[in-house]
């Protein structure tokens, strides 16, 4: 591109446009670069298919683009990934938006069994959002693959929202495109406006969608947690890891010493403790094997990639060498150990354990109550 081609901007949302990157912000086919007017593909995609593309930014990015959001009066809706709630859940966001009352809506309830208590499910997240120190209006459940809860939440952002601008926060792969797509075809039109100027007060890396009372749903770019497996993972592995259908929950009863890998993203040593069972919620497609702590390292080394897999070797290689993570779990407890992007081990057994977790390094494991 030429350098006056460069500072063009989308006269949709005003981001600079750029004909490298379709997964980024502005881009825009090379063959499109002389329409008039000129707008980015994702901009495109709102006006002739009322659809909203993910776009992301890096960390420290998105919290500055966060700490805009306390200096005006508005509703934010922060949306999770029910599958990867501690890793997908903005942490910090309470001290960026201030006051701004916020809702949470928590997506992909549909990986859960039918026979789930949601009301018991809402207030695990309640507990969770406070150690998060999130503070919430309400917790919204919602499942975009089955259009489920979308009711609701329309219900409770008209409740809240009180003539103010919607934001609309989440980090990436979480379903934020398929709630802004829905709040389009339930609060805007926009055809009017899109072509003809760059919506009001649009910065570089916000999109605001005009409402009919004049204020605009405000879609924020994903937020990036290279935290979580499914940021780091090869696109090729990410239908491994994350699922699509109900999930299976796989019961193992173990003995002390005994080892379960997943694939090659992962392995579980049960180190110390009497007999008892493990519960796995990871994706259905995504393969455990079960040996002895004893030949775990000699068989990681040996079948990494092949017979634990995937990823397959040489996509293996792309990650981080893994970093070990030791729990010891009360006697009583019920207790999730959370692999961010992977999923969760529940323990089960009403003994004590001691057991230690070998993940990609950086990428977030914790132990928290169990969800289900």
């Amino acid at each position: 591109m030429k350098d006056n081609q460069e500072k063009q901007v989308c006269s949709g949302c005003g981001v600079t446009v750029q004909t490298g990157q379709a997964d980024q912000i502005g881009y825009v086919p090379a063959s499109a670069l002389n329409r008039s007017p000129l707008i980015c593909q994702r901009c495109f995609r709102i006006k002739h298919y009322n659809e909203a593309a993910s776009v992301a930014l890096d960390q420290d990015d998105f919290l500055r683009l966060l700490g805009r959001i306390g200096q005006e009066d508005a509703l934010v809706i922060h949306i999770v990934d029910l599958f990867d709630f501690d890793g997908s859940v903005i942490s910090g966001l309470q001290r960026f938006v201030g006051n701004n009352p916020v809702l949470l809506v928590v997506n992909k309830i549909d990986l859960l069994p039918r026979s789930t208590n949601w009301n018991r499910l809402t207030n695990w997240v309640q507990r969770q959002a406070k150690e998060h120190g999130l503070r919430i209006l309400d917790v919204i459940l919602v499942s975009a693959k089955r259009n489920a809860g979308f009711e609701r939440l329309v219900e409770q952002m008209s409740h809240w929202r009180r003539g103010r601008d919607v934001y609309v926060v989440g980090a990436t792969n979480v379903g934020k495109s398929t709630l802004i797509n829905r709040l389009i075809g339930d609060y805007s039109d926009m055809d009017r406006e899109l072509t003809t100027s760059r919506y009001p007060g649009t910065t570089l890396d916000l999109v605001h969608i005009p409402l009919d009372d004049g204020k605009h749903i405000i879609d924020t770019p994903g937020i990036v947690y290279t935290s979580r497996l499914t940021e780091l993972a090869s696109r090729q592995d990410l239908g491994a890891l994350l699922p699509d259908k109900p999930l299976k929950p796989a019961v193992y009863q173990l003995n002390e010493g005994q080892t379960l890998f997943f694939g090659a993203f992962a392995r579980f040593d049960f180190v110390e403790g009497e007999r008892q069972s493990f519960t796995c919620y990871i994706a259905n497609g995504l393969p455990i094997h079960r040996t002895k702590l004893e030949r775990a390292d000699a068989l990681y080394e040996e079948h990494r990639g092949e017979l634990l897999a995937p990823p397959t070797r040489e996509r293996l290689d792309e990650l981080p060498g893994w970093t070990k993570h030791q729990y010891r779990i009360g006697t009583g407890s019920e207790t999730d150990i959370f692999i961010s992007g992977l999923g969760w081990i529940k323990c089960n057994g009403k003994e004590g354990a001691l057991v230690e977790i070998h993940a990609p390094k950086g990428v977030k494991v914790l132990t928290r109550r169990a969800m289900i």
